[in-house]
C-alpha cells in the first residue's frame, strides 16, 4: 500500500519539476526508486513531445494556406480540397462550424493540368413553366469538365450535355417560377436563386430544396426579391438586383428596389443593404448618370484582392428601353475597393452588342487572377449562352465558345 501510494504521488509531478527530474542521475536500485525514474522520464517524453507537434501542425497549417493561396493549383495537394481563405484573418477568427471547403469536388491533377467539375444552371424565363406536369416548374443543371493548364495558360471546357439534370419545383409566383439566376458555393452547400418567386434553392443531385425567401426592396415588400448575382464574403452570401433603378419598359422611373443586396448568414439571417450610391459610383465612373443605366447580373468578392469584381451585362447612356436593351452588351470588367472608392476598368476583347455576361467565377488557386464567365444573348425571344476565360487584366485566354442554345445564368466549380 505504501508503494502505491508514492507511485500515485510520484505521477502527479507537475511540469515545472521536469528539468530538475532529467538532470537527476540515473538510480540503479531496484523498488520504488527504479519506479520514480521511470515515471518522471516518461513525463518528460510526453511533454516534450506535445511541443513538437504543436509546433509542427502551426506549420503545416501555414503551409496549407500558404499553398492554396499560390498561383497555381498544381501546388496544392491532390488529395485535399481548396478552401476559401481570407488573408486578413487569423485563423482563431475563423468560425470553426463554418465550411469553407471550395469546391466541393476534389479537383484532379494529370500531366500538370488541374480538371475541375463545374455546372451551369438555367434561367428559361417563361418557357421553364412545364408542359408535362401541372403546377411544375423547372430549369436545366448541367456538369462538365474544365481543365486548366497554368504552364500554358490554357482553359477548355467539355460538357455532359446527355446527362443533365431537370430540376423541378411547385413553387411559383403569379404563374412564373425556377427561373434561376446564378450558382454559388457557401457553407458547403450549392445554391440557386429564383428571380421571381425570391426563392433560395439548395441544389442537391437532381433536387432543388427551398432554403430561404428574399423579400424585395428593405425586406418588407410582399415580391419576391429578383436575384441575379451571388457571391461570398468573410462567412456571409451578398446576393444582388439588376443594380440599376426599377422603370417602366420605356425608362421611366419607379424605385430603386434592384438597388438592395441581401447579406445572408449561413443560419438564414437576412439583412437587407442599400447599395444605391455603390451602384451609382461603378456606373459615374464610366459617365452614365439616370436615366442612362449599367445592369449587372455578375460580381464576385475576392478575399484576396480585398475587392468587388463585376462584368456588367449591360449598359447605355440613353434611357432604358426593353427592345433596344437587348443590343447594349459590355465587355467592360470592373473591380473597386470596399467603400466603392477605387474604381478600376478594364476592357475584355470587342464589345459584341447582343452578348451580355451573365455569370463569373475565379479559377480556384490563381490568386483570384483568371475568370471564367459566361455570356448569354436573348434576341427576339431566341436564347444561347457562351463560356470564356481570361485574366483580371483584360487578357483572353479562350474565347467564346457556344455551350447550347438554352440560357445559363449561373456558373460554378461544383
Amino acid at each position: 500500500m505504501v508503494g502505491q501510494d508514492l507511485e500515485k504521488g510520484e505521477m502527479l509531478v507537475s511540469l515545472m519539476d521536469w528539468r530538475k527530474a532529467a538532470r537527476t542521475p540515473p538510480s540503479y536500485r531496484v523498488g520504488t526508486s527504479t519506479m520514480r525514474l521511470q515515471t518522471q522520464f516518461f513525463t518528460v517524453v510526453a511533454v516534450v513531445g506535445f511541443l513538437i507537434l504543436l509546433i509542427f501542425y502551426r506549420s503545416s497549417s501555414n503551409d496549407d494556406l500558404q499553398r492554396v493561396a499560390s498561383y497555381g493549383v498544381h501546388d496544392v495537394d491532390a488529395h485535399s480540397s481548396l478552401h476559401r481563405v481570407d488573408p486578413v484573418h487569423s485563423l482563431e477568427s475563423i468560425s470553426s462550424s463554418y465550411n469553407r471547403n471550395y469546391p466541393l469536388s476534389k479537383p484532379s491533377y494529370i500531366h500538370d493540368k488541374i480538371h475541375f467539375k463545374v455546372g451551369v444552371i438555367s434561367d428559361m424565363d417563361q418557357m421553364s413553366k412545364s408542359k408535362l406536369e401541372s403546377n411544375t416548374w423547372v430549369s436545366y443543371y448541367m456538369l462538365g469538365d474544365l481543365v486548366w493548364d497554368p504552364q500554358a495558360q490554357t482553359v477548355s471546357v467539355t460538357w455532359h450535355k446527355n446527362s443533365y439534370k431537370t430540376l423541378k419545383t411547385s413553387y411559383g409566383y403569379k404563374g412564373r417560377g425556377m427561373e434561376l439566376s446564378e450558382l454559388v458555393t457557401f457553407d458547403g452547400r450549392l445554391l440557386s436563386f429564383d428571380d421571381r418567386s425570391g426563392i433560395v434553392y439548395v441544389i442537391e443531385e437532381d433536387q432543388a430544396h427551398p432554403w430561404l425567401i428574399l423579400s424585395d426592396c428593405d425586406g418588407t415588400s410582399p415580391k419576391g426579391f429578383k436575384s441575379e448575382w451571388a457571391t461570398v464574403k468573410g462567412e456571409h452570401l451578398y446576393v444582388g438586383g439588376l443594380g440599376k433603378e426599377w422603370t417602366t419598359p420605356t425608362g421611366e422611373f419607379v424605385n430603386n428596389c434592384p438597388m438592395y443586396v441581401k447579406k445572408i448568414s449561413p443560419k438564414g439571417e437576412v439583412e437587407s443593404l442599400n447599395w444605391v450610391d455603390n451602384y451609382k459610383a461603378l456606373r459615374s465612373h464610366l459617365g452614365i448618370e439616370f436615366p442612362g443605366y449599367m445592369l449587372h447580373e455578375s460580381a464576385v468578392w475576392s478575399d484576396i484582392h480585398r475587392r468587388w469584381f463585376f462584368f456588367p451585362r449591360r449598359m447605355s447612356h440613353e434611357s432604358y428601353n426593353e427592345e433596344k436593351d437587348e443590343h447594349q452588351g459590355t465587355n467592360v470588367f470592373i473591380s473597386c475597393d470596399e467603400n466603392f472608392k477605387n474604381i478600376k476598368v478594364v476592357t475584355v476583347g470587342e464589345v459584341l452588342p447582343t452578348h451580355g455576361p451573365s455569370s463569373f467565377k475565379f479559377i480556384p488557386g490563381t490568386q483570384d487572377r483568371v475568370v471564367v464567365a459566361l455570356r448569354t444573348t436573348e434576341v427576339s425571344g431566341k436564347t444561347a449562352t457562351y463560356i470564356m476565360a481570361f485574366t483580371i487584366d483584360g487578357k483572353i485566354l479562350a474565347g467564346e465558345t457556344k455551350i447550347g442554345d438554352l440560357k445559363y445564368e449561373g456558373f460554378e466549380f461544383v
